[in-house]
């Protein structure tokens, strides 16, 4: 344990520093996902197509992917509630820079340098609410983090929606924006004063590159989750072109699917506190079959707002409970895995969109992005499973070996 351990505050104050996070998540995830629920709008303002617009998502999803590990490399030495104030900080005026691009490439840039702060905060927040947690609780602390991000597609992206198709686009980003400067004030008062951890380094976390088991953990991530980006990014034209639904039902839709993440969070935390690996598989297996449910009931609104709940909700947990995992395999280089983890789900951001993106400029229909996640969901199951037996030759190997400490 580190240093920081003298300062844990009563477990009373727990749901204190929970909120005070997840309020910086739920700015996040609506930051994230309004860019998908107003793809239709900025693809006018920016007279661009529907496919060449995903660009802006998966800038996003490359800037949290480079900028996580650099972050928390960089970072390592620097206090946590200070880095957690400071990548606030940068993310509101990044948003704000946002609202106001007038072209593709200055949109393209600031989409890019947004997504910077994303992985670090949600890394660095997740060690912080698993150290008070305690270990026995840390999976469920954990879940309960993520619910602000959850919240957000159930809330905040509706919300950002609505406020984009009513006074334009811009003003989505404008909303993330304040709620990002609004979480800055919540952690300078909502977080205790933490020492620094005296056993970080940037050589430690430099070390953690070398982790295998760290990286097929990630790879889980990176695909396994590109399904649910494959649907959530052309949602809004699945249901106006192949549904036939009006485009006022979209805020309705996004909000079905951020109630499944938010219901399915609350699930998963609780059936990984028991058992991590199992609940990590049932994850993934439910997932598969959540989008075959929802490629076949696409054509009607009530049915696509029940299977796109199921696809969401099945997946809910996998964020948490790979951030969990991680922890017990990443050794001492606990900030670059936990960043890394949202680089990942970034990764899968940008493949799933520019996967079910090209497959629809190919002719293959708007259900394309829905089988998309059938096959990403299995493809990380199978990384999942490699990753159990590499983890368990590694044991064996090691108890074999009389000189090497297990």
């Amino acid at each position: 344990m580190s240093s920081q351990e003298n300062s844990i505050p009563p477990t009373h104050h727990l749901s204190v520093i929970i909120l005070a996070l997840a309020l910086g998540g739920f700015c996040i995830g609506t930051t994230e996902f309004v860019a998908m629920g107003l793809i239709q709008e900025i693809s006018q303002s920016f007279k661009l197509s529907i496919p060449v617009t995903g660009h802006f998502i998966s800038a996003y999803a490359l800037g949290v992917t480079i900028g996580a590990p650099v972050i928390a490399i960089l970072a390592a030495k620097v206090p946590r509630k200070t880095l957690l104030i400071g990548l606030m900080l940068f993310y509101g005026i990044t948003n704000a820079s946002t609202a106001l691009a007038n072209s593709y490439e200055s949109m393209l840039v600031s989409r890019f340098i947004a997504g910077f702060p994303h992985g670090a905060y949600f890394g660095i927040a997740a060690l912080v609410v698993a150290e008070f947690a305690g270990k026995q609780k840390r999976a469920s602390a954990v879940a309960m983090l993520m619910m602000g991000l959850n919240v957000a597609t159930v809330i905040g992206v509706p919300f950002a929606t609505w406020l984009g198709q009513l006074y334009g686009w811009r003003a989505g980003f404008e909303f993330s924006a304040s709620i990002a400067f609004l979480t800055v004030v919540a952690i300078c008062f909502g977080l205790p004063k933490m020492q620094l951890d005296h056993t970080a380094s940037i050589q430690n976390e430099l070390r953690g590159l070398k982790n295998t088991q760290m990286w097929i953990t990630l790879a889980v991530g990176a695909i396994g989750f590109g399904g649910l980006f494959s649907v959530y990014s052309y949602v809004s034209p699945i249901l106006t072109e192949y549904t036939h639904a009006s485009i006022q039902v979209i805020p309705f839709a996004l909000a079905c699917i951020g109630l499944g993440l938010v219901v399915g969070g609350v699930v998963a935390g609780h059936f990984a506190d028991k058992n991590l690996n199992k609940a990590i598989i049932w994850v993934l297996v439910s997932n598969a079959c959540s989008y075959v449910l929802c490629a076949l009931s696409m054509d009607h609104l009530a049915t696509a707002f029940i299977a796109l709940f199921l696809v969401s909700f099945s997946i809910a947990g996998l964020g948490p409970l790979l951030q969990t995992r991680l922890m017990d395999v990443a050794g001492n280089a606990q900030g670059l895995a936990a960043s890394l983890n949202h680089s990942a789900f970034n990764i899968a951001n940008a493949f799933g969109a520019f996967l079910g993106g090209w497959l629809i400029s190919q002719g293959l229909g708007w259900l394309a992005p829905i089988w998309v996640g059938v096959l990403l969901s299995l493809g990380g199951l199978i990384i999942l499973l490699v990753a159990f037996q590499h983890e368990k030759k590694s044991i064996s190997a090691c108890k074999s070996d009389a000189n090497q400490t297990c």
